[in-house]
């Protein structure tokens, strides 16, 4: 790795953990230029935490939904800059495409098939906007959820103008019979971003990284073996609370549960998304 590259990602590195620049070279060194390793290794240093910063992203772009009859499709569009996510150019070709998007209920291959207004296919105006505004731009993903066996409710944060933002969820539920809990849920989703519905859902590899980097930075701090465990359970069950929606706590009311507001109103989540512009780019 060149001198140049090798302060480019020590510079990203402490972007992302916060670490000072010394630990940060370590951590490179010690993982030839591997970012995500580096983060693991710092962690497992007990130097770095777990936190939002770890998965920030330098994509950009729009997070656009269509909704009509119950039914609802969500639809993402990066470029590189927040900068083109602003242009009015950029803006009124992914609000087409996102109505696109809608009628074929998120099937990539025929949305960049499908004809526009101008009589040109979406992937042939995207090429042609991509070299007029100089950016990378790409359709990235999207989904339908049909209004079938139960409600969908919608969440928008970061909203730019109405259906478009920087981050969307939606979720359905059976029956709402106040009409107003699934929006909430929806909320509740934006704001922190459960992984899965509940424990089962979870990736099981994904718990046993953090179950092996949890143990690592206990046992680099000096702690006995059998503290080690007790702490680390602890530390696992808490880490999987965070992160599955029935088991997180309720937003709106911290002394619940949001496994408590579906009993007490005798609704059921079936599914839901959480889209966040950039993440896990």
């Amino acid at each position: 790795m060149s001198g140049k590259d090798l302060l480019e990602s020590v510079k990203k590195l402490r972007e992302i953990t916060g670490v000072g620049f010394k630990d940060c070279k370590l951590a490179i060194d010690e993982t030839g230029g591997d970012l995500d390793k580096a983060v693991e290794f710092l962690r497992k240093k007990g130097i770095a935490k777990a936190s939002n910063k770890m998965s920030r992203t330098a994509s950009e772009g729009l997070c656009l939904v269509e909704e009509k009859n119950g039914e609802v499709s969500l639809l993402e569009i990066n470029s590189e800059t927040d900068f083109v996510a602003k242009n009015n150019e950029f803006i009124s070709f992914c609000k087409e495409v996102s109505e696109i998007n809608f009628k074929n209920k998120a099937d990539l291959f025929k949305i960049n098939k499908s004809i526009m207004k101008n009589n040109l296919a979406v992937e042939t105006n995207l090429i042609d906007l991509i070299a007029k505004i100089g950016e990378k731009i790409t359709i990235r993903r999207a989904i339908f959820f049909d209004s079938e066996n139960g409600e969908n409710s919608l969440y928008i944060h970061g909203t730019i103008e109405p259906k478009i933002g920087k981050i969307v969820s939606i979720v359905k539920t059976s029956k709402d019979k106040n009409k107003e809990i699934g929006k909430k849920i929806a909320m509740h989703i934006s704001a922190m971003s459960p992984m899965s519905l509940e424990e089962k859902d979870l990736d099981k590899k994904m718990i046993n990284k953090e179950m092996e980097i949890i143990k690592a930075e206990l046992s680099n701090s000096g702690k006995q073996p059998e503290i080690v465990e007790k702490i680390s359970n602890g530390k696992i069950k808490k880490f999987i609370s965070d992160n599955t929606l029935v088991n997180q706590i309720w937003i709106m009311d911290p002394k619940k549960k949001v496994s408590d507001i579906l009993k007490e109103n005798d609704i059921k989540i079936l599914d839901f998304i959480r889209y966040k512009v950039g993440e896990g780019v």
